[in-house]
């Protein structure tokens, strides 16, 4: 014996009746019972009609005439017209009486639990009947039964108990006395006085079970429109996917905790008889979907991950609890007696506190009844008021491998840590089957995407990317990973997804990525309007794990937002030289809430574009080496020019032509001026560990003081030329001594300067050319032969190179 249950969104409409009756067909050789729940949301309808009816709305006669058509016409759709009228008459006849009862409700403007059941019942009823009709129009014998006749309850209406005894004697005397295969209502069944009572939220579900308790079925299938139980609530976790078996215990527990596929009563009368449930997709039926049965071996330690919204936490503390025998016995006997549900409880070893979670709506009945209950300790001050913390969720890993399991909560705690999501409390039992955390509710999709991650996913991390700045850097960034995708996917198991990017005018969101070929174009056509705190609000409020965001600008109102994003838990990737080189105060506040946070503050093309120069000293530092002296070229502008410049040539048309090549700034004074240098080196500085500003650094400003008040490009160049024989000279003192000139930086002694220099043949600055950057690292371990780091310092591919490396590496932070 087989029983099958197909649910609302199942037998939705005539033709989703008729791909149920193709799946039922293979069946009907052999031994099967079908279950039918009402139409795809009858059920809700029945209450509103019903709530309508109660307000004295007569609107309700009109919803009501729609839900007749409804039911007429799938009757019309799936009977032959010859066989139409005597059914068409019993569904009439069905209605009516329904419309009899609404016109009572109406009249007396009461609606009791026991009417409201009486009401509801008829979704069912009428479904189940248009169903078996349908079958037997297609030449299937099949027989309408009412579970009222066989289903036997006590009158707790909304929620009646069955009584078994009862009812399995019932439905085996039926069964032993009927032969055709029988399609059964769902939801309902009656009182021992002979009212209609429904049981409860997934009532059809548990009607099946029902009948496949006391029918010894040899499976329970449970036909809906999902591929069975999946890992995660594939509206939150994108990358959920199906379980393909797991015990009773384990689909419990996260039904439980919000897995609405199937739920703990529907299992109970399965699990004492020991029948396999399993979960099937109407919509997908070649799909075998999920088993659930005594024993679950597919080895996974975790089979799901769900969470349920809508919870407050209520605390009890104080020093009066301290070694009291009895306090826990009568704050749960309280929530007892006034109905009130407990989800979850936590303890401390101390005895200093109870908390317990409870849906939001009973949390301020349960506050006034616990202090009620404990009100002449909370005079006295022995415990204290009952504080409610509210808008929190609870998350839950569950799967029987992790009992005796090492490391489950480990991954899970830091999974969650690594994300910013802080946990409010914790519930473990003894089982070990559950770890359960209350969490904000604002963070309950940022936290199924993590752990969902860290257990289903460990071999493969996604990387939400935020990108400011589509300039040349964020243009070349864009085009590497676009062009790493698949090879990052499959050696360094990591995807990173753009979810946003902006210029200056215009910027464009995208949750689940943007198409990495047309998002810049795209957001230049079709973006919204650009600013920094809309940008940092929109990213905050999507709330994403691995969450980083790329400042490929050189703005510093976007570098003032930098705070506030490490505080949101979002890491930051940037080659803005700003915030860094701002003031100590505001470089050591950054640093500290990137810590605080857990996140990180990743800006290694600071200096030196892609050159490994901030990483390579931070590894020297955290080794225990100390850097003694640094000696750089910083500019690759610079060095740029004063390669270039030799004997024959003149000063300023060097400088013209570095500009022409786009090497220099718009206007050139901003790379002779020397700031920029200084902006680097003071990086460099505040990296060994020194405490600086800008002040405290004395810069050679190479652009000739009358050149630098306030006049164009053109004027600049012109006065330049005037000053060509003043830089002649410098060459040509330097060229007689066999050297060059250098732009160099020196960190020496806790003191920065930069200056123009010349260097002879011994030094490893004399061979630099082009745009090359150098820096040499005099530590106590590279004390004789210092270590030299060289290479191009400038340019889009290199700098965008740097960026990416540092997402990589909080990829590989985050696993």
């Amino acid at each position: 014996m087989k029983v099958l249950k197909f649910g609302g969104s199942s037998v939705a409409t005539p033709e989703r009746i008729q791909s149920v009756i193709d799946i039922v067909k293979p069946y009907l050789s052999g031994d099967v019972v079908v279950i039918f729940s009402a139409f795809g949301g009858v059920t809700d309808t029945l209450i509103q009609i019903s709530t309508l009816a109660l307000e004295g709305n007569l609107e309700y006669k009109s919803k009501l005439e729609e839900l007749e058509k409804r039911h007429l016409t799938a009757v019309r759709v799936l009977v032959n017209i010859q066989k139409q009228s005597g059914i068409l008459a019993e569904v009439k006849f069905m209605v009516n009486e329904l419309e009899d009862v609404l016109h009572g409700v109406y009249l007396v403007k009461e609606r009791t639990l026991r009417t409201l059941d009486y009401i509801m019942s008829f979704g069912e009823r009428i479904s189940a009947y248009i169903i078996s009709e349908a079958f037997k129009n297609q030449g299937h014998p099949t027989e309408f039964l009412d579970a009222r006749k066989v289903i036997r309850t006590d009158s707790n209406f909304g929620h009646a108990k069955v009584d078994f005894e009862v009812t399995n004697k019932l439905i085996r005397d039926h069964f032993n006395h009927h032969n055709e295969v029988q399609i059964v209502t769902g939801f309902i069944g009656k009182s021992e006085s002979g009212e209609t009572t429904t049981l409860g939220r997934s009532g059809s579900d548990y009607t099946a079970a029902i009948f496949a308790g006391a029918l010894h079925a040899t499976d329970l299938e449970i036909w809906t429109d999902v591929d069975g139980m999946m890992t995660a609530d594939p509206r939150k976790v994108k990358k959920a996917f199906t379980v393909p078996q797991m015990s009773y215990e384990e689909a419990m527990e996260l039904s439980h905790f919000g897995a609405k596929v199937i739920f703990p009563a529907t299992m109970q009368p399965a699990m004492v008889n020991q029948i396999p449930i399993w979960i099937k997709n109407t919509f997908n039926p070649s799909f075998k979907g999920t088993v659930i049965h005594a024993q679950s071996t597919n080895g996974k330690m975790i089979k799901g991950i769900s969470s349920m919204n809508g919870v407050c936490l209520l605390s009890l503390q104080g020093s009066g609890l301290l070694g009291v025998v009895g306090a826990s016995m009568r704050l749960f006997a309280t929530l007892a007696r006034e109905n009130i549900n407990v989800i979850l409880i936590s303890q401390a070893s101390s005895e200093h506190s109870i908390c317990f979670a409870i849906e939001y709506g009973a949390a301020t009945k349960a506050k006034a009844a616990i202090e009620k209950e404990f009100q002449y300790e909370i005079r006295n001050e022995e415990i204290d008021d009952v504080p409610i913390e509210k808008d929190l969720s609870i998350v839950a890993v569950v799967g029987d491998g992790m009992k005796h399991s090492p490391g489950t909560s480990g991954r899970m705690f830091s999974a969650l840590g690594k994300n910013g999501v802080n946990v409010v409390a914790i519930a473990q039992g003894s089982s070990e089957r559950n770890i359960s955390a209350v969490i904000p509710q604002i963070d309950v999709s940022k936290a199924l995407n993590a752990l969902h991650e860290a257990f289903f996913l460990s071999d493969r991390k996604l990387l939400n990317v935020f990108l400011v700045g589509t300039g040349l850097i964020g243009n070349s960034l864009i085009e590497m990973v676009k062009d790493q995708f698949n090879k990052l996917a499959k050696e360094s198991l990591l995807e990173v997804n753009i979810v946003a990017v902006a210029n200056s005018k215009k910027m464009l969101f995208g949750e689940d990525g943007l198409d990495l070929g047309t998002c810049v174009s795209k957001m230049k056509e079709s973006g919204e309007p650009m600013d920094m705190k809309s940008f940092f609000e929109k990213m905050s409020a999507l709330n994403l794990s691995n969450s980083i965001f790329v400042d490929c600008t050189s703005s510093a109102d976007v570098t003032s937002f930098y705070e506030a994003i490490l505080a949101a838990n979002i890491s930051i990737v940037t080659p803005n030289k700003k915030a860094n080189s701002a003031s100590m105060t505001s470089y050591r506040r950054l640093k500290e809430t990137a810590f605080k946070r857990g996140v990180k503050f990743l800006y290694e093309t600071n200096v030196g574009a892609g050159l490994p120069v901030i990483n390579t000293m931070n590894d020297l530092l955290l080794s225990g080496d100390k850097v003694l002296r640094i000696e750089a070229v910083l500019s690759g502008t610079l060095n740029y020019i004063f390669s270039s410049f030799k004997e024959g040539t003149k000063f300023s048309d060097i400088v013209g032509e570095a500009k022409a090549k786009g090497y220099t700034e718009p206007d050139p004074r901003d790379d002779l001026n020397g700031m920029d240098v200084a902006r680097k080196i003071l990086i460099l500085s505040r990296e060994t560990g020194l405490e600086m500003d800008l002040e405290d650094i004395k810069v050679e400003n190479l652009v000739p003081e009358v050149c630098r008040g306030e006049m164009t490009v053109e004027e600049f160049f012109m006065c330049l030329e005037k000053h060509n024989e003043d830089f002649e000279r410098l060459r040509k003192s330097a060229a007689d001594e066999g050297k060059k000139l250098r732009y160099m930086a020196v960190l020496d002694n806790g003191k920065v300067s930069i200056q123009l220099s010349s260097v002879d043949q011994a030094h490893p600055f004399y061979s630099l050319s082009g745009s090359d950057n150098i820096i040499l690292l005099t530590t106590e371990r590279y004390h004789d032969r210092p270590m030299v780091i060289r290479g191009p310092g400038a340019g889009a591919a290199v700098t965008a190179a740097g960026v990416f490396a540092d997402i990589i590496r909080i990829g590989h932070y985050a696993r």
